[in-house]
């Protein structure tokens, strides 16, 4: 039996909200990659400095360690968000599916929703050491700003 058009009206209305979520996600996509790819293009530059200035091996790869960890962490936060979208994404696909199917499927988008919810929280604190490591190792002129050097933790 065809659903209602006020029933349809109202599933849009249901998957309103996760779509905005999608939205959000996406957003921080963009931060992540943006991020990685300035990354990338610093460890470039000092692999390049440390062909030609050989003499400053041993602060050149420090500073790629440092690069490396902070990729590790920008990965580990594009892959959470990226499960997270995909899971909303199962969300809203649910909704429709239960709605036009009557699947029974209310415990399973709880379940999507509130894991991709954990994902997403779960992004945002590797973001987080991400950005503190960084802010660890940031050096303004001779002087580091934690005090510590860039390979130490933070």
């Amino acid at each position: 039996m065809p659903l209602p058009a006020t029933d349809i009206a109202h599933l849009i209305q249901s998957s309103v909200a996760p779509v905005f979520l999608l939205t959000g996600v996406a957003a921080m996509l963009g931060v992540l990659t943006n991020r990685l790819a300035r990354i990338v293009d610093r460890a470039r530059a000092l692999e390049l400095r440390l062909e030609t200035h050989p003499e400053r091996a041993k602060q050149l790869h420090e500073d790629l360690m440092v690069l490396a960890r902070r990729s590790r962490y920008i990965n580990l936060a594009i892959s959470l968000c990226a499960v997270a979208a995909v899971m909303v994404a199962a969300v809203v696909v649910a909704l429709f599916a239960n709605a036009f199917f009557g699947l029974g499927l209310a415990g399973v988008i709880a379940l999507l929703f509130v894991g991709s919810l954990l994902l997403l929280a779960a992004a945002f604190i590797t973001f987080f050491i991400e950005v503190r490591y960084a802010t660890a190792a940031l050096r303004i002129g001779a002087h580091h700003v934690s005090g510590r050097p860039p390979g130490s933790a933070p």
